[in-house]
């Protein structure tokens, strides 16, 4: 029997090694010996383990610039591509990226894969600026390959010179991992568990709801968000915002009226993390999703297959997710007043959004069902 290939994938935090590529590494194990590496979290880490049937190997990465942890993650990540021989080294999120990239390159290993899903440095401005373009450039250099994970933001690594369009490629139609509709599911919830969810949280059976699922930070849009609802919910008071996550105080904080308002504003209910976020979705009518930039985000897929009509900005990955006037609109990046316009048509006329509600998931469906989206990248590992 002919031996697997070897794949390593690197995530800065296990989190998003377990949850971005949840069900993939499992997938790939089947054709390759994968292994996983990721901070250590040994908890998250574990389960992952369990989750995906693969061996874990713990390097600590942080998520800000810390030039002397990432020297010694460099080294670490060095000695393990060195003792392994990896075939592929495949990287996800900004800083693991650099690291391994970097290391892997050192280290020889011939195909040096990096998936990009979004660009933080975006909002950077200054020296800070010109010091992550600089490390961009360096991590595109290192790879033999970069994935975008959608069509606009290949462009915008072309419009800032990162790299050459030889070295880039979308896989399939976007997404990292794609969505899975056979767990993300309406279908899955009566309207008695919707009825008796919505009693919980003070919902009124009338009451109009748009959700928001992510980290509660600035880059999220969370500020013009809560400024667009505090103006619509003043005008119809059966109206609610439901928030899904958790606050990032540490790297972009929220301004401090938009705190408060969120504490105090009993039409606002903030759930926090939850493992599980399809009950919220099926509580809700609409998704409202602000972000100032994305890759390809999963949380407008995951709505949309659950058959709600979102509100994005018109930013890559959203607008390729939505189509003004089929199953969403768009509006600019940083307008509350658009935002609230949305907001306010979704409200106030009912037939508009289940219109839009009714060709959320079959969108979804058709483009993005995550098996397509792993056989796409099971084709692109064999002819490397």
């Amino acid at each position: 029997m002919k031996n697997k290939g070897k794949i390593i994938r690197v995530t800065t935090v296990p989190r998003s090694l377990g949850g971005l590529l949840q069900g993939q590494l499992k997938f790939m194990s089947q054709y390759y010996e994968v292994i996983g590496v990721s901070s250590k979290d040994e908890n998250i880490l574990d389960r992952v383990a369990k989750q995906e049937g693969i061996e874990v190997i713990p390097i600590e990465m942080t998520r800000k610039i810390t030039p002397i942890q990432d020297l010694k993650a460099v080294y670490k990540l060095y000695k393990v591509f060195r003792k392994e021989k990896p075939d592929i080294v495949h990287s996800h999120t900004p800083k693991a990226g650099t690291l391994s990239m970097l290391a892997a390159r050192l280290a020889g290993v011939k195909h040096r894969l990096h998936t990009i899903a979004g660009l933080p440095l975006l909002e950077a401005t200054g020296s800070k600026r010109l010091l992550l373009d600089t490390v961009e450039k360096m991590t595109y250099a290192c790879a033999t390959m970069i994935y975008p994970n959608s069509f606009g933001l290949n462009d915008i690594i072309l419009e800032n010179k990162y790299t050459g369009a030889k070295k880039l490629k979308v896989i399939g139609e976007g997404s990292s991992n794609g969505i899975d509709t056979s767990h993300f599911d309406p279908s899955k919830y009566t309207d008695q568990d919707n009825a008796k969810l919505r009693k919980e949280l003070g919902i009124d059976e009338k009451d109009f709801v748009f959700v928001f699922v992510g980290r509660f930070v600035k880059d999220k849009g969370i500020n013009e968000l809560i400024t667009s609802f505090m103006k619509l919910n003043t005008e119809n008071k059966q109206t609610k915002l439901l928030l899904v996550g958790t606050y990032e105080r540490d790297l972009d904080p929220l301004l401090p009226e938009t705190e408060n308002e969120i504490d105090n504003n009993p039409n606002i209910i903030s759930v926090g993390w939850q493992n599980d976020v399809r009950p919220f979705f099926s509580i809700s009518d609409a998704l409202a999703f602000p972000s100032y930039r994305e890759g390809f985000p999963n949380v407008v897929m995951q709505a949309g297959s659950m058959g709600l009509p979102s509100v994005v900005t018109n930013i890559n990955g959203c607008n390729e997710i939505v189509s003004e006037g089929v199953n969403g609109t768009i509006i600019p990046v940083k307008s509350s007043e658009a935002l609230y316009g949305s907001m306010k048509k979704f409200a106030s006329d009912k037939k508009y959004a289940d219109e839009l509600s009714l060709k959320a998931r079959d969108m979804i469906c058709q483009r993005y069902e995550r098996k397509h989206v792993w056989n796409a990248i099971l084709e692109e590992y064999r002819q490397l």
